[in-house]
């Protein structure tokens, strides 16, 4: 227990502390707190990045299905009743259809530095093709992630060379983060600790610490925007209906289109009989 005494002594070393000493602390929680803040926002990034390649992987066949469906029996019933608006109607929905690819849409992504990629063969010879791995960075991948991204991040540079050599490890760090490699990240932790140590930081005068409280606040609007871009999209809106099982609620699409599908064949099948 202290003593008024004591109470008094650090209130009294609180008053005596330079105003320079007190913005340099508000700077540095600042900092801190950007860094969270944008780890958070880089996490959610990737998420909805994942879940949209997944979704157009697994449930994108089945929308072109359907939209191939809807527009045959909007033709079919054209066709029975040769209504000028009914075939207007057909035309409209014949034109909504996404057309067919041309080849370089085709063959994207399907030719690299090695020649046709592994799906790409398959799908020539015929042959079962495997799906693309399921990428979601596990525990660890964020762990480590996180770690790193606290140590090495540009915004605690205060030389333009520390800042440039912090921003290309930070872009290999979140390139390793978005595939889930978590054995390159431990690689990229190493690599970090044996590292130049960053020089003493000078102390800064108070118009660059302002400038500096100032910089912090616009990086943390322009991420506020980001998180609220990727919060309001589709995918982002779909992630947090299951955003601790997102596949299950793929699954649960998938199962619905399904129905759908089969709706549309039967009811295609009536009309062409």
């Amino acid at each position: 227990m202290t003593s008024r005494n004591e109470d008094s002594d650090v209130d009294q070393g609180k008053a005596d502390e330079r105003p320079e000493a007190r913005l340099e602390r508000a700077v540095r929680v600042a900092e801190q707190a950007l860094i969270e803040f944008e780890i958070a926002v880089e996490t959610f990034r990737v998420e909805v990045d994942n879940f949209s390649r997944l979704h157009h992987q697994k449930l994108g066949p089945m929308y072109a299905r359907l939209d191939e469906l809807d527009a045959r029996i909007v033709e079919a019933r054209a066709a029975r009743s040769g209504d000028p608006e009914d075939l207007r109607r057909a035309q409209e929905a014949r034109a909504a259809v996404m057309p067919m690819p041309g080849v370089d849409e085709l063959f994207h992504d399907w030719i690299d530095s090695d020649g046709l990629s592994p799906e790409a063969a398959a799908m020539l010879t015929e042959r079962p093709v495997q799906s693309p791995k399921r990428v979601r960075p596990g525990e660890e991948a964020r762990r480590l992630y996180r770690e790193l991204v606290r140590k090495a991040h540009p915004d605690l540079a205060r030389e333009e060379d520390e800042r440039k050599r912090r921003e290309e490890f930070i872009t290999r760090v979140n390139a390793a983060y978005a595939r889930g490699e978590e054995t390159l990240l431990r690689e990229l932790s190493a690599e970090w600790e044996a590292g130049p140590v960053p020089a003493e930081e000078r102390l800064s005068e108070s118009e660059e610490l302002y400038a500096r409280l100032e910089w912090l606040a616009q990086r943390k609007d322009m991420l506020s925007g980001l998180a609220r871009e990727l919060e309001e999209s589709a995918i982002g809106a779909m992630l947090r209906m299951a955003p601790e099982d997102p596949d299950r609620l793929l699954e649960e699409i998938a199962e619905q289109l399904l129905a759908q599908v089969s709706e549309r064949e039967n009811e295609l099948a009536e009309l062409v009989q």
